[in-house]
C-alpha cells in the first residue's frame, strides 16, 4: 500500500477495526478515513454509495460486523444474516464501483464445515454441512468472500479475504449473554471474584477445542496481507494452537486470581467439538503470531478493568 494512499477502516470501533487503525498507525499510514454507524449506515446502500463516490479510498479494510457468541447467534439468525451480508455487499460493490485499488474482507473460522479436517486448510470450504449455531453468520461471510473472488475473476479486482480465529483483546465486547467465550469468562471471574462467590458455572461439558488470536496480532497480519498477498482464495490467520474450553476457563481464572470450583452446565451447547486452523499458508508468507495467550488475557482484563462501559453493551 501505498503511504500516502487514502485508506477507509470499515468498522473502526469495534474490536478488529480500532486494533487496525494502530497497525496502520504504528506502520505509519496517516491518511486514514472512519465513520461511525451514526455517520454512515452500512445496511444502507444509498448511504455508502455516497460515501465512496465522495471520499474514494485506495484502500479498504472491511472489519465491520454484527457480531455475537452462541446465544446470540440463536437468537437472531435473521438479523446476523441480513445485517452481515447487506453491510458486506454495499463496501464491496462500493468500493468496486469507485476504483479501489485494494480491499480486505475479514470474515471468521466459523465459515469452514462443522466436522470439516482438522487443522482446517483454507480449501475446505463448503465440502460439508456447516455448525448450525452460527449458520447465519457463516452463510453470510461465505457470501463475502466469494463476492470477492467473484469480482477477481470478472473484473481483475485485487480484492483478498483474511478468516482469523477465535479473537480477543482493548475493545472487545463483553456482555453477560451476547459475548464470545473469552471475554465473557472474563467479565464471568471477575464478577465471581469481586462478589466473592465459592463457585462459578460455565457452558457446556467444557471439552470443545478453540484456538484464540490476540486482535493485535490479527491487525498486524491484516496490513501484512494488503502489501504481500493477492489471490482468490481466502488465508487463515490463527495461531495454530489449541485449548480445552475447560482448559481456558481454568487460565482466566488464574489471571483473574479467582479461587473458587469450576462447575460445567452439560445442558447448554458446546458448539463446534474443534476449529483450529491450518495456519501453513501465512507462514510461508513470512508471518507468525506474537503474543501468547495467557499473556494477551492478561492485556484484555487490563482493558476491562479500565474500561468499565464495555461491560454495559
Amino acid at each position: 500500500m501505498d503511504k500516502q494512499g487514502k485508506i477507509y477502516v470499515a468498522g473502526h470501533r469495534g474490536m478488529v477495526g480500532s486494533a487496525i487503525v494502530r497497525a496502520l498507525q504504528k506502520e505509519g499510514y496517516q491518511n486514514i478515513v472512519t465513520r461511525s454507524h451514526r455517520e454512515v449506515d452500512l445496511c444502507s446502500q444509498d448511504g455508502v454509495d455516497a460515501f465512496f463516490a465522495q471520499e474514494k479510498p485506495d484502500y479498504v479494510f472491511l472489519a465491520a460486523a454484527k457480531v455475537g457468541g452462541i446465544m446470540a447467534n440463536q437468537e437472531a439468525l435473521a438479523d446476523f444474516m441480513y445485517e452481515n451480508m447487506m453491510l458486506e455487499m454495499n463496501v464491496i460493490h462500493a468500493a468496486w464501483k469507485n476504483g479501489c485499488k485494494k480491499l480486505l474482507f475479514l470474515g471468521s473460522s466459523c465459515i469452514y464445515p462443522r466436522m470439516a479436517p482438522q487443522p482446517m486448510p483454507e480449501n475446505c470450504l463448503l465440502t460439508s454441512e456447516l455448525e448450525k449455531t452460527n449458520e447465519a453468520y457463516a452463510l453470510a461471510k461465505i457470501s463475502g468472500l466469494k463476492y470477492c473472488e467473484f469480482l477477481n475473476r470478472q473484473y481483475g479486482t485485487d480484492y483478498i479475504s483474511a478468516m482469523p480465529t477465535n479473537l480477543y483483546g482493548p475493545n472487545d465486547n463483553y456482555h453477560p449473554l451476547h459475548s464470545h467465550v473469552l471475554p465473557a469468562l472474563i467479565r464471568r471471574f471477575h464478577e465471581a471474584k469481586e462478589q466473592g462467590r465459592k463457585e462459578v458455572v460455565c457452558w457446556g461439558s467444557g471439552e470443545p477445542l478453540r484456538e484464540f488470536l490476540y486482535v493485535d496480532d490479527l491487525a498486524d497480519a491484516c496490513v501484512f496481507l494488503m502489501n504481500h498477498y493477492s489471490g482468490d482464495e481466502t488465508v487463515n490467520v490463527g495461531t495454530g494452537k489449541e485449548l480445552t474450553i475447560r482448559e481456558l476457563t481454568q487460565l482466566v481464572a488464574k489471571v483473574i486470581g479467582y479461587e473458587g470450583e469450576i462447575l460445567w452446565d452439560p445442558s447448554k451447547p458446546d458448539g463446534t467439538p474443534r476449529k483450529l486452523l491450518d495456519v501453513s499458508k501465512l507462514k510461508k508468507l513470512g508471518w507468525t503470531y506474537k503474543t501468547e495467550l495467557e499473556d494477551g488475557i492478561r492485556l484484555a482484563y487490563e482493558d476491562f478493568l479500565h474500561n468499565p462501559m464495555r461491560a454495559e453493551r
